[in-house]
């Protein structure tokens, strides 16, 4: 009876102490639990702390600092701070919120330096930066590793001030890394309680990191879409603009034919054309090509073309204009640029056309004959390119050639993103095939003309993307 007796108590033991262990481990479980909820809700507190400056923030200083600021809130800390990742590798503070202690030598010997507390935090913490392997915060940014210290008060790592607010008590250091690319290094400083950071801390402060890089990545994103999309209106405000500038019909009830075709390489080009009624029986046209592409060579063709439009008025002789151009133009072009263009005047009266060329691709002249196909030519006439030269060497250089211009005459003005179009073979279209164009559809209109000439460079390139301005204007004596 006395065994049996025992052997019950014995059995009760064993089961209460069982008993105890799992209610030690479900009490465990639960603390854990409980812990995980609480760093969850941190973390889900932290982003949308930090929501606003993803979407909203478009200063890249404010958004760190409103990081630094998330960060403080959700560790309990005194202090953040956040150092960027230059360009050239250097870590920059951009963002601090407290009084974090500067962890950088130099700054111990601006604290002795200083004149008051005061200058020195005003300096210090503006300006402070490391390189990678520099002291704890670089040897962080090295190993993309981050670091607790509890305990502070006796580590060699850490830069300890004399001034009791600058004392570090404990620390947490962590990279900021997005898709393998270090952007920057966060740190907190001493706890609110007084108490030494711990492991669930540090957790914490790595999650709230991983968040902390993809903000950032997020807020780049946006502010690299907000500049293009910028950029994108700018452009196509320039392109609408430029499209005002070129003539949008031409001359009516007149014995000319016209026709031309225009495309940028870019959204915004270099070439122009222009078709203008001097009086009733006097044209003006003109091909352009300015130097470089873009916004820059469409502001050049904006003014060029104002000063034509004023100079045409002035005089009959296009080298004369010309020459006036260039007097303009020459004092105010940037380094670098200039513009070549042919300008013809079409006297409607003698049937004549009178051609001066700055530097610009050869007009090509096709002389009509009721006897024969015709003959084509080019019009090589001496000129400079607007803007190289001062006018005492340009206007030496220009000269006018006057031609006959008849019923079935033709004049083809083109620029050279036209003639150097390169097929398979890196050969170039070249002005004889636009030569060859004009003798075998001579006798159609101005824009069949145009059409074939675009058709015969898009079969020769085998639909290659043009890589310069193109531009082409046919002029026919119907």
């Amino acid at each position: 009876m006395l065994f049996f007796l025992i052997g019950i108590a014995l059995t009760l033991f064993l089961t209460a102490i069982v008993y105890l262990r799992i209610n030690r481990k479900l009490s465990i479980k639960e603390e854990e639990v409980q812990r995980l909820e609480q760093e969850k809700q941190i973390i889900l507190d932290f982003m949308q702390s930090i929501s606003g400056a993803i979407v909203g923030e478009k200063n890249r200083q404010k958004l760190f600092q409103k990081i630094t600021h998330a960060a403080i809130i959700n560790t309990g800390a005194l202090s953040a701070c956040i150092f960027e990742k230059t360009m050239d590798g250097i870590f920059q503070k951009i963002a601090v919120e407290g009084l974090f202690p500067p962890q950088s030598k130099a700054s111990l010997a601006k604290l002795k330096h200083a004149k008051s507390r005061s200058e020195f935090i005003e300096t210090t913490f503006s300006s402070e930066s490391f390189s990678e392997g520099e002291g704890l915060f670089g040897s962080v940014a090295k190993t993309r590793k981050p670091v607790l210290i509890e305990n502070a008060h006796n580590d060699p790592r850490i830069v300890q001030h004399d001034d009791p607010a600058l004392f570090i008590h404990s620390l947490m250091v962590t990279p900021i890394i997005y898709e393998g690319e270090l952007i920057a290094i966060l740190a907190v400083a001493n706890p609110v309680e007084g108490v030494p950071f711990n492991k669930m801390d540090f957790s914490l402060l790595e999650s709230l990191s991983n968040q902390v890089g993809l903000a950032i990545q997020n807020s780049n994103s946006l502010q690299l879409q907000l500049e293009k999309s910028k950029l994108d209106i700018d452009l196509q405000l320039a392109q609408n603009i430029q499209n005002l500038l070129l003539p949008s019909e031409f001359p009516k009830e007149s014995p000319i034919d016209f026709s031309a075709y225009y495309a940028p390489a870019q959204k915004i080009g270099g070439d122009f054309y222009d078709v203008f009624e001097l009086n009733k029986d006097t044209i003006g046209v003109v091909v352009a090509d300015v130097s470089g592409k873009g916004i820059p060579a469409s502001i050049i063709m904006a003014i060029c073309q104002t000063h034509l439009k004023h100079l045409t008025k002035e005089s009959s002789s296009p080298a004369n204009i010309l020459k006036a151009l260039n007097k303009e133009i020459f004092s105010s072009i940037r380094p670098g640029m200039f513009i070549t263009l042919t300008l013809g005047i079409i006297d409607l009266i003698s049937n004549q056309v009178t051609i001066a060329r700055s530097g610009h691709e050869a007009p090509i002249y096709f002389k009509h004959s009721d006897h024969s196909e015709g003959t084509t030519s080019m019009i090589q006439a001496d000129g400079m390119a607007v803007g190289i030269v001062p006018p005492e060497m340009y206007d030496s250089k220009i000269e006018d050639i006057t031609l006959d211009f008849n019923h079935g005459d033709i004049l083809l003005f083109y620029t050279d993103g036209l003639t150097e179009v390169e097929n398979r073979r890196n050969e170039e279209f070249s002005n004889q095939r636009l030569m060859k164009i004009i003798l075998q559809e001579h006798a159609k209109d101005a824009k069949s003309i145009v059409g074939k000439i675009l058709e015969s460079v898009h079969q020769f390139s085998d639909g290659a993307q043009p890589q310069d301005d193109q531009t082409v204007l046919v002029v026919k004596h119907q």
